[in-house]
């Protein structure tokens, strides 16, 4: 894992086998991410949807649909209330008398209404112009539990395939979960101890319970009223095994709250959190700024020469696979077909979980007569999807050659631009002699020594200039190191346009003399 702290943004990239597998994007001051829960307010009942429209403090009012209410709504809401009004001391879960279970197929109208303050969940995040998704069915979730208030089912990971680990575990819970409180048990718990579980269960309830007992300080709506942790954090509780080799992160700060983290779930794993220090970009450095262009156009080549088109709409994803100029001799196209169509579904399960596509995805794979091919197909895509840790469901392929897949859809898909504006003409059309590149880069040099009065410099240009600059005995760059009496360090990046150039000191502060 490599985490990109900067300044507004923090990236996550998830390599396997030094292939980037998965990209993560959170903005620094971003709400509204899957799990946080809010103090909502109802701001509009629709009948006809027999859904609510929420005020979360969002621009666009969030979306509750009856069936996300959860069978205990009432008792959610009535322990709210005596919260608030006993100033929360509303009295332990374990001890509250539930309400009857709200209707099946009842109306919205007949359970919320207008102003009403409610407590929900972020289910999915804003996508396009749609507000937030809501439940108020809520979880906690934990690396090895789900924590579910006012409920008492336990279930257990369908992933858990042992049926007597599943008995072990689910007897286990079920011997130390409080009443009122129901629990799922994640994939993560296989082979843990009592110990493990009773002490995060403990943590979970804890978390629940003293977000209640200062309701009262706060009741203004709407407010964030348990936050999930940062993406960084859920993904390493969803994710972090003892497969994982380097966590690499190049802020202080953060490593050290994720080295903690970690110390915290996997104690042994303490140090693959590692502080990278290198003069690169730490994209740059660990090749996955060239995977990042390569693998997010719309065009995606694999292997010899074949390619996917990837379309996105506001309604599906479509995917082409084209063998293009493959072929082999001495085989016939039903068995070049099948081999394309295997290599592509690695790709695309890749790209999937990459690019974080939801809703309808639509794959158009090369045709094939023989059914065993369709079924070898089939099988080897559901096993390409096997790591993929969103919910999905995946059709065999049609008589057309086309399957379906549909994929859980909590935030907005990936997107990177791949195109950059022309280097040369920056997009006007008109190009400026590249002749003057070096005189340019020289004029700016010297006005930064005469505005700046610094003798110690950074250069940072294309590899293509900086070879330019450092080429022969004497070299550009030892020329104007005596001229001006300073010390200039040049440094090629390969993210940078051929005509870009930027001065920084030598604390990496970039110089800007506008």
């Amino acid at each position: 894992m490599i985490i990109d702290a900067g300044e507004e943004e923090i990236s996550l990239a998830l390599l396997e086998d030094k292939q980037l597998v998965e990209l993560h994007r959170e903005k620094r001051n971003f709400k509204f991410s899957v799990g946080d829960i809010y103090l909502g307010k109802v701001r509009t009942i629709m009948p006809g949807l027999n859904a609510a429209f929420v005020n979360v403090g969002y621009e666009k009012d969030a979306f509750l649909h009856y069936f996300d209410l959860g069978p205990q709504f009432r008792t959610l809401h009535k322990y709210y209330q005596l919260s608030v009004q006993k100033k929360g001391k509303a009295g332990s879960i374990q001890k509250f008398r539930m309400e009857p279970d709200i209707e099946k197929d009842g109306k919205i109208g007949d359970v919320l209404s207008a102003g009403q303050t409610v407590i929900v969940q972020i289910t999915k995040e804003p996508i396009s112009t749609k507000g937030p998704r809501l439940s108020s069915e809520i979880s906690l979730a934990g690396r090895n539990l789900v924590l579910i208030p006012f409920s008492n089912k336990v279930s257990v990971s369908t992933k858990i395939e042992n049926q007597d680990e599943k008995n072990r575990l689910k007897t286990l819970v079920q011997s130390i979960k409080p009443q009122n409180y129901g629990a799922i048990i994640r994939t993560a718990a296989e082979g843990k101890k009592v110990a493990v579980l009773d002490a995060e269960l403990r943590e979970l309830i804890k978390k629940w319970e003293s977000a209640f007992a200062g309701i009262r300080k706060d009741i203004k709506t709407p407010r964030l009223f348990i936050g999930e942790m940062n993406r960084i954090n859920a993904i390493l509780r969803d994710l972090l095994n003892v497969s994982f080799n380097n966590i690499y992160v190049n802020d202080e700060l953060l490593q050290n709250e994720i080295k903690k983290y970690v110390r915290d779930i996997v104690p042994e794993k303490e140090n693959i959190v590692k502080l990278y220090r290198g003069n690169l970009p730490i994209f740059d450095h660990f090749g996955i700024t060239k995977q990042i262009k390569s693998l997010f156009g719309r065009t995606v080549s694999f292997r010899h020469g074949a390619y996917l088109i990837i379309e996105h709409t506001e309604a599906l994803h479509v995917i082409d696979v084209n063998s293009g100029n493959r072929s082999k001799a001495g085989t016939d196209q039903e068995t070049n077909s099948l081999e394309v169509n295997l290599e592509a579904a690695k790709e695309i399960a890749r790209q999937i979980r990459l690019r974080d596509m939801g809703g309808i995805i639509v794959i158009d794979f090369i045709d094939m007569q023989s059914t065993e091919n369709k079924q070898l197909l089939y099988e080897k895509m559901k096993e390409a999807m096997q790591n993929d840790r969103s919910k999905h469901s995946i059709l065999p392929l049609t008589k057309f050659g086309i399957m379906q897949i549909t994929r859980q859809r909590v935030r907005p898909e990936i997107t990177v631009v791949t195109t950059e504006k022309c280097p040369v003409c920056r997009g006007t059309g008109n190009v400026k002699p590249p002749l003057l590149l070096i005189d340019e880069i020289e004029t700016t040099l010297s006005s930064i020594i005469e505005k700046v009065k610094t003798k110690k410099i950074l250069l940072k240009v294309h590899p293509f200039v900086e070879a330019y600059l450092n080429k022969g005995l004497i070299s550009t760059r030892m020329k104007w190191n005596i001229k001006y009496k300073i010390f200039l360090k040049i440094m090629a990046l390969p993210s940078y346009h051929l005509l870009e150039y930027r001065f920084f000191d030598m604390n990496d502060n970039e110089i800007d003399l506008s």
